[in-house]
């Protein structure tokens, strides 16, 4: 009996080896069309940009009291700087733009207190900033020294905007961590397409550009994760952005791209990295997303335990003289919280601590106060902190859930209730959202403004904060100045 043929492995209709090169994804090229030729008219949005710059850089500037985190920060190598460069907040670093994104991306996420955007992805749309202020300070002094018109900080804003928009539209609807990978791989797509458009890329390179962003694939989520939490979560926005922008310069010199690098079968993002499954898009590209972002004011603590953490600061009077007394406590949230940050056992570190809900529960509870340094070794040892931790139940409220995913809410409530071994207990507090959410703007704007004041006291001279906030507290000034010159102002002198 004769042999069968094998079965191709292929077929013409379709052929996977055909060379054709096709168009650009969809997806590539209207971020592209966005990122050049949108115009952002919101004040609504750039007036949020402003005090989102003055939220980010208060973070940075709040990090530099960490040495695990200025450890890290300078050029590459000793002596590898570059006078007339990109300047980094809070020091007197000159570098080359793509070192510096990564010095600033580093300080702006080191305390996990900067702006946060949750829905089907979560992330931090102000991580950006380290490729947008390190490309614009070096642009604008770049043209400065050139003879040409330097970047005004309206450039800067609009380029904040942009970012935001494309890395929270993108994770609206298509979950990274479900298969993973790290919200940093947006956070290096969006710094690409705004970077390139910066450095006055074309259309086509910003395609080529952030093609080789997403074939850069992503980072793994585990370095947020028990067992192996640790302070790389602290510095990967530095890295995406470092990436970013080096990914933009490439583009510039005419390098490829390639055009079907999400959709190519086998060998492209969706196949490899996605489950085969393309991206969703419930809208297009507007400013909703700066609009709407979540700003962390209060408290350095993953986003989804913010509401948690104001529940039980409300409970510290009611419970600091009864806490050997506790029995258990019940904790409520959305099942996004319940998957990331219920954490039992050990914590090795602070990473490990501001990524646990039952952590950052306990300590307002006893302490009546949750700030960054709360999460070091020295507040950590304190037994009753593990021991209350131990008491603690984690579960799902399913409305809690359901409105964090509600694209007209974006809450993200949690609820609190203490027991006590005689029977008797608390009163249940339940925060639907948190101090930094937009319904709660007119309360929260006043209390970021002082978070800025109060992390950049100390760290620059006197005179240069007055002028500072001076010059925050206006917007049309603000948006006129240029770039170089609100950097001049954050820097110390060598």
């Amino acid at each position: 009996m004769a042999k069968k043929k094998p079965a191709r492995a292929w077929t013409r209709k379709g052929d996977i080896r055909s060379a054709k090169r096709p168009e650009p994804d969809k997806a590539l090229a209207d971020i592209a069309d966005y990122v050049t030729a949108y115009y952002i008219n919101s004040d609504a949005a750039y007036e949020t940009a402003r005090h989102c710059l003055m939220d980010t850089l208060a973070c940075g500037f709040q990090a530099l009291a960490y040495p695990a985190c200025t450890r890290l920060l300078g050029p590459v190598v000793p002596g590898a700087t570059l006078p007339g460069g990109a300047r980094v907040p809070g020091t007197a670093y000159e570098l080359e733009p793509v070192q510096a994104a990564f010095n600033i991306g580093t300080l702006v996420r080191w305390l996990d207190f900067n702006d946060t955007w949750l829905a089907a992805e979560w992330g931090h749309p102000s991580d950006n900033l380290g490729a947008i202020l390190a490309v614009a300070d070096y642009l604008s002094r770049r043209r400065t020294a050139e003879g040409d018109e330097p970047l005004k900080a309206r450039d800067l804003l609009t380029a904040m905007i942009k970012a935001h928009e494309i890395q929270g539209v993108l994770a609206l609807e298509n979950s990274f961590n479900r298969v993973g990978l790290d919200h940093v791989l947006l956070v290096r797509v969006a710094s690409t397409a705004v970077a390139t458009h910066m450095f006055g890329g074309s259309r086509e390179q910003i395609v080529n550009a952030i093609s080789n962003a997403w074939i850069d694939g992503g980072a793994l989520r585990t370095y947020r994760h028990a067992p192996n939490a640790g302070s790389r979560k602290s510095w990967a926005a530095g890295d995406a952005t470092s990436r970013a922008v080096r990914l933009a310069l490439i583009s510039l010199t005419g390098e490829m791209g390639y055009p079907s690098a999400l959709s190519a079968k086998t060998w492209g993002f969706y196949d490899v990295l996605f489950k085969g499954k393309p991206f969703s898009f419930p809208q297009g590209y507007g400013s909703y997303v700066m609009e709407n972002v979540l700003f962390k004011i209060s408290y350095p603590a993953e986003f989804h335990a913010q509401t948690a953490v104001e529940a039980a600061m409300a409970l510290h009077d009611s419970v600091r003289e009864r806490i050997d007394d506790i029995r258990e406590v019940i904790i409520e949230t959305q099942e996004p919280g319940v998957r990331i940050i219920d954490k039992t056992g050990p914590l090795a570190n602070p990473a490990d601590r501001d990524h646990c809900i039952q952590y950052m529960v306990a300590v307002p509870l006893i302490f009546g106060r949750l700030t960054a340094e709360n999460y070091e070794d020295a507040i950590a040892a304190d037994p009753r902190i593990d021991t209350l931790r131990a008491k603690m139940t984690v579960k799902e409220n399913s409305a809690f859930t359901r409105d964090y995913y509600d694209a007209g809410k974006r809450y993200i409530g949690n609820a609190l209730q203490v027991f006590f071994a005689d029977g008797s207990s608390t009163e249940r507090v339940a925060v639907d959202f948190p101090i930094g959410h937009r319904k709660r703007r007119a309360e929260g704007i006043p209390v970021l403004v002082k978070k800025f004041e109060a992390s950049i006291a100390g760290k620059l001279k006197d005179r240069q904060c007055t002028a500072l906030m001076e010059v925050f507290a206006d917007q049309e000034r603000l948006e006129a100045m240029p770039v170089h010159e609100l950097m001049a102002m954050l820097v110390t002198p060598a």
